[in-house]
């Protein structure tokens, strides 16, 4: 048998089995299946379901009897009946596609717009980062910041050029510094000349953590790790106006509670 013959045809669609046998059948008028398994070596068990799927491909013709024979159609014509079916199911298969991308598209327009639901969450861990975004927060204030204020410092106090910018614009600024701010001359005349620029400023004996609201719409703040503590923070930035006013009102409370800020006063002493 012309394996050649065989492996255009199975090219084609048909099983190994199927176009070895339909090989077979065109070299006879009409076989058996005994014959047809003889001439092709395919096995005698099989031989019959090979055949019927020949006839359901339209590769072959069967005339009933005991044995039943077998005819092979004309290439030409079991071919076109094969390209034929290959057209069916392309425009079957193009209809269904045309149909899933008329479900699927608003959907996915839709998914264009949509956001993730904790887009409004950022997470910061890398100090350069930190210093950074709340250096574009600070800039972008209109109308108020609020800030706990405590060591260690993102930003050194005497290198906030953007929060003396902030002040010159006009931007409301409270700080609450833990005692602490004391402890640093140079940061105790840093907060000095914030005070003179505009700043409003008030100490606490401790704050239980760093904080920054901005126009009651952004908060910052600082969540230490609680084995490595201080030094290993996560900063967390929630852009949500709910969240900012319900941390205000701590902020608020930590102010009442604040004595104004003076160089003169030390840790310990109220």
């Amino acid at each position: 048998m012309n394996q050649r013959d065989v492996s255009v045809l199975v090219d084609l669609g048909l099983t190994g089995y199927e176009a070895s046998a339909y090989v077979a059948l065109t070299r006879r008028g009409r076989a058996t299946g005994a014959e047809v398994a003889r001439l092709a070596g395919l096995p005698r068990q099989r031989i019959y379901d090979v055949l019927d799927g020949l006839v359901a491909r339209g590769f072959a013709s069967v005339e009933p009897g005991r044995p039943a024979r077998y005819t092979a159609v004309a290439p030409q014509e079991a071919l076109e009946r094969l390209v034929a079916g290959r057209r069916a199911s392309l425009a079957d298969l193009e209809r269904q596609a045309a149909e899933a991308a008329a479900l699927l598209t608003p959907i996915y327009r839709d998914g264009r717009s949509a956001t993730d639901p904790l887009n409004y969450i950022e997470v910061l861990r890398e100090p350069h980062a930190i210093g950074n975004r709340f250096a574009e927060l600070e800039a972008g204030a209109a109308r108020e910041i609020l800030v706990f204020t405590k060591p260690p410092y993102a930003v050194e106090p005497a290198e906030n050029v953007a929060g003396l910018q902030l002040l010159a614009r006009g931007v409301e600024a409270r700080s609450v510094y833990e005692r602490s701010v004391y402890d640093d001359d140079a940061v105790v005349d840093a907060v000095q000349h914030f005070i003179a620029a505009g700043e409003h400023a008030r100490v606490v004996d401790e704050l239980p953590l760093k904080l920054v609201l901005i126009d009651e719409r952004v908060a910052l703040f600082t969540m230490e790790d609680p084995i490595a503590g201080s030094t290993d923070l996560t900063v967390m930035i929630v852009e949500h106006p709910a969240f900012a006013q319900l941390l205000k009102l701590a902020f608020e409370h930590a102010w009442e509670t604040g004595e104004p800020f003076s160089p003169a006063r030390r840790r310990g002493r109220r």
